[in-house]
């Protein structure tokens, strides 16, 4: 009885830690990667072909398509999508969005529906996705907002957590208050490569 228990206890410890570590296809070498969000992937603060998209492109050789709105809610970003998805046909969705709702206060279960909504619309035309979470605004960047750990959970999407309140709380990468300077947004971009090759996508 004793081993029953152990193998079952093994095969669901194994579960878990596939459940911890989502898989991810390996991105063909024509592959289209969709990177959407706002300013902070529109590269707002970046010189010129510094944005974080740009900086992709070269690392990975893919092509990356910037759709990123500096200002956008969530919720106009949830309309948004849909068409871009139908429209690229992406091999892959970057999803850094939610900033200006925290930045206005819009109640972060409504930020979190909208992500999650989003999330679902790439899904269900069988493009997987990569979430990286925004920090909460402050006098400091310590954590991401609770929302994108939170979805990243129940959503089981590979997520950088750390990534952008690491660069956020540092001033010699930031360009103003809530962007980064060209070298946060490379810092940004090279981070994004180590999660997809994490995850198998490189």
């Amino acid at each position: 009885m004793k081993i029953v228990l152990m193998v079952v206890a093994l095969l669901f410890g194994g579960m878990a830690c596939n459940k911890s570590k989502p898989a991810l296809s390996k991105l063909p070498d024509n592959a289209v990667i969709l990177a959407f969000g706002d300013s902070l992937t529109y590269g707002t603060g970046a010189s010129a072909q510094h944005d974080y998209p740009s900086i992709l492109t070269q690392l990975t050789g893919r092509e990356v398509i910037n759709e990123g709105v500096p200002g956008e809610i969530s919720s106009a970003g949830r309309q948004r999508l849909p068409a871009l998805l139908d429209e690229y046909r992406p091999d892959l969705l970057i999803l850094i969005h939610g900033g200006n709702d925290i930045l206005q206060q819009i109640a972060a279960e409504q930020t979190r529906d909208n992500l999650k909504a989003m999330i679902a619309e790439a899904r269900q035309r069988n493009i997987p996705v990569v979430i990286f979470g925004v920090p909460a605004f402050g006098i400091v960047f310590l954590h991401s907002a609770k929302i994108y750990e939170e979805l990243a959970a129940s959503e089981g999407v590979p997520s950088d957590l750390d990534s952008l309140p690491k660069i956020l709380a540092n001033n010699e990468l930031k360009s103003d208050t809530v962007h980064p300077n060209d070298r946060g947004y490379r810092l940004l971009a090279e981070n994004v490569v180590a999660l997809l090759q994490k995850h198998g996508a490189l």
